[in-house]
C-alpha cells in the first residue's frame, strides 16, 4: 500500500502501529519531512517568497500560478533550476492549483481583492496558507476568512516581516512586559501618497504594482502599511478586539482611475478608552513607525532601522513577556505546518490589523 504524507497524517491514532524512520536517518529532505507548496501570485513579494521557500531543503514547489504568463515562466525556470527537476507546473487558475491533492500549502501574493477568494478556497481544500498583507481587501471578508482558517484547522502565516525582526520584537516585548504600564495611546505612522489622476475610469488595464492605487483592487498606501505597522501596534498593545469608534479625514483624487487616499488621518477608540491614531507619516511627531505611549507619558517607538524610548531604561527592563528569536517568516511557517503549532503571525491578528485600515477608510470617505 502506498501512503502519501497527507494520508499518513490522516491515519491519526492508528499511526502508532507503523515504524517511523527519523528524518535524521533519511536526511532532512526525506519524503515524510518535505512540504509540497504551490505559489499563487508571482510579482514582487511573490517572487521574494518563492526564492525564500526554494532555499529550504525540506520544501518542494510543484506548481506556480499567475495571470501573467511571463511571470509564471520565470518562476517555473527558477523552480526547475533549484528543484533539480522539471516537474513544476504552470497553472492559470488558482482553483486548479489548490485542488491538487499532492500540495500541502500555498503562498498567496496576489492583488488584495483576491486574498479572500483564494484563501477561502485553499482552506476548504485542506491547504495551509502563507498570505501577504492586508489579510483581506474589505472588512466584510475578514471574519469569514479567519473563521475558515479555524474551521478547517489550517496553519496561517501572515507576511508581516516586522514580526520576525529583532528590533520590532524587542519593542513589543518591552511594551507587553509592562515597561509603560497601561498603554493609553498608540500612534501609527504610515507612508502616504499615491499615483493621483492617471487614466480615465473607462480604461480596462491596470499596470503591475499600480493596481494598489485602484480601490477595486487595493487600498493604496493605507492598506499597504496597516497590515504591517498596524499589526505590530496591536500586538504590542495586547489588543484582540476592534475599536468601538473611528473618525477621520482623508484626501482622495477626484479624477482618473487611481482613487485611494493620498493623505489620511483617523482616530480609533477602544472600549477601555485606549486611543489609536493612524496617519501618513508627516502628520505624526515621530513619523513612520509605531509609538506606544503610557498613561504617564512614557513611550517606546520603533520603525525600520530605529528603536527609541523616552528613557533608555524602558528598553532594558523587558519584563515578563519574553519572545524567542524568530528564524524568519517562511521558515517559521514550514516548521508550523509540520508541528501544527500557531505561527508567529496568525490569522486573527492579521484580520484585526487590516480592519483598522478598512474602518478608517470607511470613516474618512464618510
Amino acid at each position: 500500500m502506498t501512503i502519501t504524507r497527507r494520508g499518513f497524517l490522516q491515519l491519526g491514532a492508528g499511526a502508532a502501529a507503523f515504524t517511523i524512520v527519523p528524518a535524521r536517518v533519511l536526511g532532512r529532505a526525506a519524503p515524510s519531512n518535505t512540504i509540497v507548496m504551490g505559489m499563487i501570485g508571482l510579482g514582487g513579494m511573490g517572487a521574494a517568497n518563492l526564492d525564500a521557500f526554494l532555499g529550504m531543503d525540506d520544501v518542494v514547489v510543484k506548481a506556480v500560478c499567475d495571470v501573467n504568463a511571463l511571470k509564471m515562466g520565470a518562476a517555473k525556470a527558477s523552480v526547475d533550476a533549484r528543484n533539480r527537476n522539471r516537474d513544476c507546473e504552470t497553472l492559470g487558475d488558482f482553483r486548479e492549483l489548490c485542488a491538487r491533492p499532492d500540495i500541502d500549502a500555498v503562498m498567496i501574493a496576489t492583488p488584495d481583492r483576491w486574498h479572500a477568494p483564494i484563501g477561502l478556497f485553499a482552506a476548504s481544500q485542506g491547504k495551509d496558507l502563507y498570505g501577504e498583507t492586508p489579510f483581506t481587501h474589505t472588512y466584510e471578508e475578514g471574519r469569514p476568512l479567519a473563521d475558515a482558517v479555524t474551521r478547517h484547522q489550517r496553519v496561517w502565516q501572515t507576511g508581516n516581516g516586522q514580526r520576525a525582526d529583532p528590533r520590532f520584537r524587542r519593542a513589543v516585548t518591552a511594551v507587553r512586559g509592562g515597561a509603560l504600564g497601561r498603554v493609553a495611546r498608540v500612534e501609527i505612522g504610515l507612508p502616504g501618497g499615491g499615483r493621483g489622476p492617471a487614466f480615465a475610469r473607462g480604461g480596462h488595464c491596470v499596470c503591475d504594482y499600480h493596481w494598489r492605487w485602484v480601490s477595486a483592487w487595493g487600498g493604496g498606501a493605507l492598506a499597504d502599511g496597516i497590515g504591517l505597522y498596524g499589526d505590530t501596534a496591536l500586538w504590542g498593545a495586547g489588543r484582540d478586539d476592534e475599536p468601538v469608534s473611528v473618525e477621520g479625514i482623508g484626501e482622495y483624487p477626484r479624477n482618473g482611475r487611481y482613487d485611494t487616499a493620498t493623505a489620511f488621518r483617523f482616530r480609533c477608540v477602544y472600549r477601555d478608552g485606549m486611543e489609536l491614531d493612524v496617519a501618513d507619516g508627516g502628520r505624526l511627531e515621530k513619523g513612520i513607525g509605531v509609538r506606544w505611549i503610557g498613561r504617564g507619558g512614557e513611550w517606546v517607538w520603533v520603525a525600520g532601522g530605529a528603536l527609541e524610548a523616552s528613557s533608555p531604561g524602558l528598553l532594558a527592563a523587558v519584563g515578563a513577556w519574553p519572545l524567542e528569536p524568530c528564524a524568519g517568516l517562511q521558515r517559521d511557517f514550514i516548521n508550523c505546518v509540520k508541528t501544527r503549532r500557531a505561527t508567529v503571525a496568525p490569522a486573527g491578528p492579521a484580520r484585526l490589523a487590516a480592519a483598522l485600515g478598512q474602518l478608517g477608510d470607511r470613516a474618512m470617505r464618510g
